[in-house]
Order: C-alpha cells, then sequence, then structure tokens
C-alpha cells in the first residue's frame, strides 16, 4: 500500500471510530460534518484512498465503505455479519419444525458471502460421520431445490424438519444420514419441501468440551 498522509489517515481514523462504534461506516454528508470539510471533499479523499488500497466502496454506486487490511482484503472488523438461529433442527429423527428465532450467530462475510442465510441447531447425530454433531449450529443457505449429494434442510408434511444428504429418485425422494445407525428416509414428492442448503458448521463450546473433554 501506497503512504498515507496526515490529513488522509486522520479520515481512515474517523472511519475506523465511526465503524467501531455503529457497525456501519457513515454517510458522505455525516462525514464531510464531522471532519469539518466539503462533501465533495469527502469524496475525494475516498477515491484517492481507494486508488492507495486503503478502503472501497461496495458497489459503485454504494454508500458503504470497506476499510481494507494490507492484503486488501475487508479487515475483520468490518467482516462480520449476523444471521438468526431459527429453532432446533434434527438430525436424527425429524423434529418439529419451529420458526421462532432462538438467538443469533455471528459469521465472517468472507467465508459466508450468501444472501438471506439462517442457522440451525443441530439435535441427535444422524449426520456425525458428515461433520455435523449434536449441539453445532448449522450454516444454511434458503433453496428450494436440491441436487442429488447435497445436505440439506427438508420439510417434511410441512410440519418436521431434519437435516439429511438429498437424493432425487425416479419416483421419490430420498434423505439418507450420515451415520449407519440411522436408515434412509423414502418419501413422495409431495411430502418433501426442501427449505435450504447446509452451506458450513459453527461448532459451539459444548461440544467442543464434549469432543475434547
Amino acid at each position: 500500500m501506497d503512504e498515507v498522509t496526515p490529513k488522509q489517515q486522520l479520515f481512515l481514523n474517523y472511519l475506523e471510530k465511526e465503524i467501531s462504534r455503529t457497525g456501519k461506516s457513515p454517510s458522505l454528508r455525516r462525514a464531510a460534518s464531522d471532519m469539518g470539510v466539503s462533501h465533495a471533499a469527502v469524496s475525494q479523499m475516498i477515491r484517492i484512498l481507494e486508488t492507495k488500497g486503503m478502503l472501497r466502496r461496495d458497489g459503485v454506486y454504494s454508500r458503504k465503505i470497506l476499510l481494507l487490511n494490507h492484503l486488501r482484503k475487508t479487515t475483520g472488523k468490518m467482516r462480520w455479519r449476523e444471521v438468526p438461529v431459527i429453532g432446533n433442527i434434527a438430525a436424527g429423527l425429524p423434529l418439529y419444525a419451529q420458526q421462532e428465532w432462538a438467538g443469533s450467530v455471528v459469521l465472517d462475510t468472507d467465508i459466508y458471502r450468501g444472501a438471506n442465510l439462517f442457522a440451525l441447531k443441530i439435535r441427535g447425530d444422524s449426520m456425525k460421520n458428515a461433520g455435523i454433531l449434536d449441539g453445532d449450529i448449522a450454516i444454511c443457505e434458503p433453496r428450494q431445490f436440491a441436487s442429488n449429494n447435497e445436505i440439506v434442510v427438508a420439510l417434511i408434511h410441512q410440519e418436521e424438519a431434519t437435516v439429511k444428504r438429498f437424493f432425487l429418485r425416479e419416483n421419490r425422494i430420498e434423505l439418507y444420514p450420515e451415520n449407519p445407525d440411522f436408515t434412509p428416509m423414502s418419501y413422495s414428492f409431495n411430502e418433501v419441501l426442501i427449505q435450504g442448503k447446509v452451506v458450513g458448521v459453527q461448532r459451539g463450546p459444548d461440544v467442543m468440551e464434549r469432543i475434547c473433554g
């Protein structure tokens, strides 16, 4: 990265402080007012710092400003996003589908880039051979379709939800566990609705304690 002038560093310090305080970058108008300069001066400063690799705008016409580290990647404090944990999900026998929130989980947007992600807490161990354990948080991308061999969130009979590996057969849908103690489940097409695809897993401290302890 190129060297920055004292004025440019002052502006970067201001952005970092505001982002830490509010969780988002200030508007150009707010930045101009706080810094005691014109709107045009702030815009010019942003363009210069973009060319120096210190920050970037999140899209050509976006007002959102992202601070960058020395690798020209978004700094850690700006990569986090919060997604809802929606009840519990079964990795065993299906559980009744719960729609209420059961907290939230913070994710790194460099890893989880999908829109409208949601999370589910796993209960049961039928997917343990896929690395999804009882007590884990499954990170899911909303979907109403699936490809063979994908791990999905499936709603059965419009009331029971489960995480299983998906297979489409000629006249049925099969949901496979990843544990030899469980048997695959077979359903007609109108009995299963795909709710999402599992794109990652976060391990809770209770699960780590159980594994390591």
